[in-house]
Order: C-alpha cells, then structure tokens, then sequence
C-alpha cells in the first residue's frame, strides 16, 4: 500500500527558486474569460508546467483578486503575467516576440491535438476565448494552426481551464519526454 507524501516529501519550489528555473518554450493567453476561477486555474497549470508567461486580455481579470488567489493557491504569485487590454495589441506583440499562435478552437480544418507536433526551437502562444463565444475571428485568422482536442460525448465543448490543461500537458509531454 503506498502512502501520501507530505509537503516536505513533495520537495516544492519556492517563488523566487521558480521564477529562476528555465520555462517550457510556451505562453498562454486568456482572452475575455469570464470566470476568475477559470484564470486561477490557468495560473495553477502554468505553475504546475513551468509556463514562461500568462496575457490577460480584454474583460478577463488580473491579480490581485481574491477570486482568482482563492483558485491559483499563490500561483498568482509565480507565474509572470501581463494584461492587454486589445487582442490586436497581444497579436502584434508576441508576434514581434517570434511566438507561433495556436489557437485552441473548433474551426474548418483543425488540428486535432493528438496530431499536433512542436517544432523545436519554436515558441507558442496558445490561445484561448471567451467561456461561452470562444476564440475571436481576430485570433483564428492570425493564427499559424488551430488546435481542436478530440471528444467524443454529446457536448462537444470543455471547460476552458480543463482545455488549458490537457493543451498544455500535451505540449509538455511532447516536448520534455521526446
């Protein structure tokens, strides 16, 4: 019978030992999230696979926030972070930045993610929308793929936060464990 690891076992970072580790090749964008339990959980996955950086976009709140602290469990505090009020200006900048943009949608000609392949030496930006209206036009056209993860129930439709975390365990996984 195998036991729980306490705290000490689980040999945690500290914010200053994690900010100073070296990141996965990857940043994520939350674009209009409505929910700040939903960018909690964000921060927490990011946390969790050493994320170079979080853009809050549009209506989606920002740290401080009880809401989102209550979620992250200090995430918040790790995991760097910028906010763009327009979508436009987040585009512009990590393009100049080289990143590739991954759209995480439902659209013609997905990609569906088992298929997906990083490119070393390249960074994403994966992108995610809106709870209910999903990525922007504005996104999917700029986008050099979109990603769609296989379902196979009635809804069709995930949580944005479980999105983010399969999306990014699939990145890591292929990246890291190659």
């Amino acid at each position: 019978m195998s036991k729980k690891l306490s705290m000490d076992e689980l040999n945690r970072l500290d914010v200053p030992a994690f900010k100073a580790l070296e990141k996965f090749p990857y940043v994520l964008v939350m674009d209009d999230i409505r929910s700040m339990n939903n960018i909690g959980s964000a921060f927490r996955t990011a946390d969790a696979f050493r994320c170079e950086k979080i853009y809050l976009c549009g209506i989606s709140a920002q740290p401080p926030h009880r809401e989102i602290t209550k979620t992250a469990l200090g995430a918040d505090e790790s995991v760097d972070w910028e906010y763009c009020a327009s979508a436009a200006d987040c585009i512009s900048l990590l393009q100049t930045q080289g990143f590739k943009i991954v759209s995480v949608e439902q659209v013609e000609a997905s990609q569906s993610l088992q298929d997906f392949t990083p490119v070393a030496g390249e960074k994403y930006a994966f992108v995610f929308g809106n709870e209910v209206f999903g990525v922007q036009d504005e996104w999917i056209a700029v986008s050099d793929t979109c990603l769609e993860i296989p379902q196979f129930g009635t809804k069709h439709s995930l949580n944005v936060s479980v999105s983010l975390g399969i999306v990014v365990w699939d990145f890591v996984s292929k990246t890291q464990f190659k």
